[in-house]
């Protein structure tokens, strides 16, 4: 192994930890999901809570501990990698694309363009040292290069070397002026960010206007590996406008920036409606959704990011009213407690997960950005006891904290939100926290080429990997962390961090915007939409925000246990041992008729007071899952068709399912209908030849919708319309609902309702005429769709009379 200069070599082994003991799980269920663990630590494990403030000496020696740290990193870097991209810390060599053992789509990252130290430019402006600096922008510009045949990520290469490279120029101009260094610079890295800019606009050559996931840098689109791209995810697509705002702006050339609010305004079309809420990974050219999960963890991220800073960047207000509504629904359907919990984009209240990723620890630090610190400081509590309990935030853990994936790659996610939630409190709480991130990184991760990853926070084993933004993020905002503001050649204050953390000054935005704000005719008008929150100039007192979770991973005795739990998602009114539990529930269930039932609870008549306690959770859900399965007018779905000789298309209102394909927009399914045989569906069919290819119509009862869903789709079904099976049930006396699953994703059909009055109309116009066709769409998708053939028969009208004039 080759041994770092300067006095790098402190160990030949790094220092190992020991694993905590093992845990046990005890989960209580309150609402949705509130999970604690037992107290089965030993004294000497459980971790301490500093509430004493800091005194001006230990964070100093803090701050200087933490550049010791960047400049460990660096110089291994300098001195044994560049100028590759990365470094490999215990090889304690350069990584380079096509001659390093590939790691898959990880290199998409990698461009043999230096990155790191393009990365790391500004790190060194805030650390103070321009003599460094000014060494490594006279490097970047004398060896850096971008004509490689090299397929890269669009995302990664905008944030990291654009990003870079933009920082880099500014803050060189910057420090021309006022400190009289760097007089021969003359804007070389702006040239260079534009180079790269322009390699990566063939990407943004697709229908919707939202750029591919990956570029070639010397081809563009236009190599074999690329012919099938499809595929990008949301924060992929939706964390460009920053960089490329600035590009335009700082070169006069507006592309860039057009491209990037196209992308944006697409992108916010494509977000649920309902929800507001966007999905993970979309098609570029059909803007359809391939994966619907929500969260604000990996893959969607920085979009969320951007849609703030974009507006306190650039003053442009449809970002604030996109921030806002966004916002607002990740509160209301993601955010439960402090934890942040994937829900369907389309269902919001179907979770889709049972685990969170070390991403969404970036969180509370936006949050307090827009002025919401309560939440920030629930969620970065959480986050704090997770890595106290596994030493480092794990890749991702699950609802009861234990690890689901155990690598930790030295992210910058946890200190960045420490560092604003100390920067807006003032709570010396912060400092101890970021105290205990840099002794971990100290502890487990420095070894004598650098600072390694962590293969499994478990075991405490390295991973051969220190990504760019160990220096570019993770040691600049534990730097400042621990740093006084007026000791640092910057105002801070004055740069917004992008989500890199390069800094790009505020008075970009005074630079003129290249476009032309326009509202979407479709986009009503919220009251949240403009809504501004400023963090309170007034100190905090986050203790009492975070005493009540002090324990929420390290644990109190519950009371009762859920193993044998029933919970109201999972009650089946069929299913007699549910019956049964129900019932030792102290639940009584009446009959009111018309498919409704009353639940009765009472104490007393529950078997023992664990199984009351259990009883009262039930009935708590039960509301909770009523009023979510009540839909809004937006969702409900039409079964429509024409009667033989006559011109009226009948319409029929129907609701949708939690399962399913959604017919949303244009989307439908047109096709003749059969009746299932036996009607309800739930056992045998005995004419599934004739249902093949043709929607189903089933009754209702005897067994669930999602089991009627399945036998349906295994018959060749291509939909299924379900009818009420109570008499005298409509539209227009009943509350619409959505049909419910069982959280498995397994339905790919569509599967409608239809209230009783509704389905005898449907049914009497099938029986007479077998051969008449069904079409299956969004109410309002069809109305759409009306209206357009309304206007382009007009339209032909007024043609043929004006040809008719003479």
């Amino acid at each position: 192994m080759r041994t770092v200069k300067d006095g790098a070599t402190a160990s030949k082994q790094p220092t190992r930890w020991t694993p905590p003991k093992p845990l046990t799980l005890v989960t209580v269920v309150t609402g949705v999901l509130v999970l604690v663990l037992s107290a089965a630590l030993a004294d000497d494990q459980i971790p301490s809570v500093p509430t004493h403030n800091m005194s001006n000496k230990e964070r100093n020696e803090l701050k200087e501990e933490s550049r010791e740290m960047f400049y460990h990193a660096y110089r291994a870097y300098m001195d044994n990698a560049y100028p590759a991209d990365e470094l490999m810390p215990l090889s304690c060599t350069g990584r380079y694309r096509g001659v390093t053992p590939s790691r898959g789509d990880l290199d998409d990252t990698l461009g043999n363009f230096s990155m790191t130290l393009v990365d790391t430019l500004d790190t060194l402006v805030v650390l103070g040292d321009l003599e460094e600096f000014e060494n490594a922008v006279k490097l970047v510009i004398k060896d850096v290069k971008f004509d490689n045949d090299i397929i890269v990520s669009v995302f990664e290469t905008n944030i990291r070397m654009i990003g870079g490279l933009l920082s880099g120029h500014i803050l060189a101009e910057y420090v021309q002026k006022q400190a009289d260094v760097m007089t021969w610079y003359r804007g070389e890295l702006l040239e260079m960010a534009k180079d790269l800019g322009y390699r990566l606009l063939p990407a943004f050559n697709t229908s919707t206007g939202i750029p591919h996931a990956r570029v070639n840098l010397k081809h563009g689109m236009k190599v074999e590996a690329l012919r099938h791209s499809r595929e990008t995810c949301t924060a992929c697509a939706g964390t460009i406008l920053l960089e490329f705002a600035a590009l335009s702006r700082l070169s006069g050339e507006p592309i860039f920036e057009v491209k990037a609010h196209a992308a944006m305004d697409s992108l916010w079309k494509m977000r649920h409606r309902s929800s507001e809420l966007m999905g993970t990974v979309l098609n570029v050219h059909s803007g359809d959704w391939i994966r619907r999960e929500s969260g604000v963890g990996a893959g969607i991220d920085s979009y969320y990011e951007y849609c703030l800073k974009s507006y306190i960047l650039l003053g442009d207000e449809r970002y604030l009213a996109r921030f806002n509504r966004h916002y607002h629904a990740i509160m209301k359907y993601i955010s439960q407690g402090p934890m942040l919990l994937d829900v369907q984009m389309h269902r919001p209240h179907t979770k889709t997960r049972n685990f969170m990723d070390a991403l969404l620890a970036f969180w509370p630090g936006l949050q307090v950005l827009s002025g919401d610190l309560k939440p920030a400081v629930q969620t970065h509590e959480m986050l704090y006891q997770v890595m106290q309990m596994h030493t480092f935030i794990p890749e991702a853990f699950t609802f009861d904290f234990q690890v689901h994936w155990g690598q930790h790659h030295l992210r910058p996610e946890f200190i960045e939100s420490t560092y604003f939630l100390y920067r807006a409190t003032g709570d010396h709480y912060y400092l101890h926290a970021g105290k205990k991130a840099l002794k971990a990184l100290q502890k487990h991760a420095k070894v004598p080429c650098g600072y390694a990853a962590v293969n499994d926070v478990r075991t405490g084993k390295h991973e051969d990997r220190m990504d760019s933004y160990v220096l570019s993020e993770t040691f600049k905002y534990l730097f400042l962390l621990f740093s006084d503001p007026a000791d640092l050649i910057l105002n801070i204050e004055d740069f917004i961090f992008t989500t890199e953390a390069h800094l790009l000054p505020l008075t970009l935005g005074q630079l003129g915007n290249h476009t032309l704000t326009v509202r979407d005719q479709d986009d009503q008008v919220h009251m949240l939409d403009y809504m501004r929150s400023c963090p309170s100039p007034n100190k905090l007192f986050p203790e009492t925000v975070r005493r009540p979770l002090r324990d929420l991973v390290t644990g109190v005795c519950p009371r009762i246990s859920s193993a044998k739990r029933l919970r109201a998602a999972d009650f089946q009114a069929s299913n007699t041992d549910h019956l049964r539990t129900v019932y030792d529930m102290g639940i009584t269930m009446v009959s009111l008729g018309e498919g409704k039932v009353q639940l009765l609870h009472s104490f007393h008549n529950a078997k023992s007071p664990e199984d009351a306690e259990r009883g009262l959770i039930f009935m708590q859900e039960m509301v909770e899952l009523s009023k979510s399965n009540s839909i809004p007018n937006t969702q409900l779905q039409a079964v429509a068709f024409k009667r033989e000789g006559d011109q009226e298309l009948h319409i029929l209102e129907a609701g949708p399912s939690h399962f399913g394909m959604e017919l949303v927009n244009d989307m439908s399914i047109e096709q003749r209908a059969v009746f299932a045989k036996p009607p309800k569906m739930c056992s045998a069919l005995k004419n599934a030849d004739e249902i093949r290819g043709k929607i189903v119509i089933m009754e209702r009862g005897d067994c669930t919708f999602v089991d009627k869903a399945r036998r349906a789709q295994s018959a060749g079904a291509v939909a299924a319309i379900v009818f009420d099976n109570t008499p005298n049930t409509s539209i227009n006396n009943q509350q619409m609902f959505a049909m419910s699953g069982d959280g498995r994703d397994d339905v790919q059909i569509p599967v409608v309702f239809l209230f009783t009055k509704e389905a005898e109309q449907l049914i009497a116009a099938v029986k007479k005429q077998p051969s008449l066709e069904l079409t299956l769409m969004s109410v309002t998708g069809l109305k759409e769709k009306l209206a357009k053939q309304r206007a382009d028969t007009l339209k032909t009208d007024k043609k043929s009379a004006s040809k008719a004039t003479p």
